[in-house]
């Protein structure tokens, strides 16, 4: 009998893992709910277990998979950062990833975000609800399609972003060493450097898996060469955009504002970059939609069941690849 360990987060469904087990694997599997809360609740939780399905927020370091004898360990999200792929793939151990469940939704909010930042939507809501009425209090506001919208990255998200972008015929420009300028141009976009992104950019998305190469990769050289009527929008992981400058640039009234789904930590704890007139905060909720929350589960399923009957799962990552 196999043992398949979900982590107790609410993105994680038990029932949808016990419904597409039953069906998917010829032998019996047990499935178990528990709280990983650190490496050791991980390792307690999961001794004995052939899989595990982890969260965004705990890590599955190399200790962990030293001491576990484990075949496969789903991550039920886009990136890996809380997984040690390189040690799991020393142990035999195949990681996945369930990588398009949540696109359509992701590149959305991303777009909402950077909305709602451009057309001071916040401010404007606060003031009015203060007893307001003065379209001033959200100046100065430029039209979209006269600005030009750099993404940092472009995989998946950020290319249904620039579908969704090009309807505002604002002018696009990317960067991501791994996607050539022809695939770019099919979407309507420039590649470009990553300086040169800033230096033309009015406002930027951050679409980057976090990795040792995108950690703090938009720091405070990036964003000095933004402009004071810029907006970041950051969807990707919040230790990707460097906090510390990111608020220097705030308080400087050096960028117009911050749309933010991810934070250094989560959740926050006296954050500094929440509760300002010139962010709007989500928590990391991009993701979410009742459709992408079912794919997620039912893709993270389907990749257990396809390691416990010997296959490769549609979701496997290589730890070999150039992102990771």
């Amino acid at each position: 009998m196999a043992t398949v360990v979900l982590s107790a987060f609410e993105m994680i469904d038990p029932e949808t893992y016990r419904e597409v087990l039953e069906e998917a694997v010829d032998e019996p599997v047990t499935v178990e709910v528990a709280e990983f809360d650190s490496t050791e609740s991980l390792i307690a939780a999961a001794t004995g277990a052939d899989a595990i399905v982890t969260d965004i927020n705990t890590p599955v370091t190399a200790e962990a998979l030293d001491r576990l004898d484990l075949r496969v360990v789903v991550r039920s999200a886009v990136g890996v950062d809380n997984v040690d792929v390189a040690a799991a793939a020393d142990n035999g151990v195949t990681v996945t990833r369930v990588p398009d469940y949540c696109t359509d939704e992701v590149a959305t909010h991303s777009v909402s975000l950077l909305l709602a930042c451009l057309r001071s939507l916040d401010e404007y809501d606060d003031a009015v609800a203060a007893g307001g009425w003065d379209w001033t209090v959200g100046r100065p506001i430029r039209r979209v399609s006269a600005s030009t919208i750099g993404l940092v990255s472009f995989g998946p998200i950020a290319q249904r972003a620039a579908e969704q972008l090009s309807g505002f015929d604002a002018e696009l420009v990317a960067y991501d060493p791994f996607v050539e300028a022809d695939e770019m141009a099919e979407y309507g976009v420039e590649k470009v450097a990553f300086e040169e992104l800033f230096d033309r950019a009015d406002h930027v998305g951050v679409y980057a898996p976090l990795t040792d190469a995108t950690r703090g990769m938009v720091d405070a050289d990036a964003l000095d060469r933004l402009g004071e009527e810029s907006v970041l929008v950051n969807v990707s992981r919040g230790p990707v955009v460097d906090a510390d400058a990111l608020l220097d640039a705030l308080n400087a009234n050096a960028i117009k504002g911050a749309g933010l789904d991810v934070l250094a930590a989560e959740p926050p704890e006296n954050d500094p970059l929440v509760g300002r007139d010139d962010t709007v905060v989500t928590p990391h909720a991009a993701w979410y939609s009742e459709d992408a929350r079912d794919e997620l589960n039912r893709s993270g399923a389907a990749d257990v069941a396809a390691v416990l009957n010997g296959e490769v799962p549609d979701g496997r990552v290589d730890p070999d690849a150039d992102w990771l």
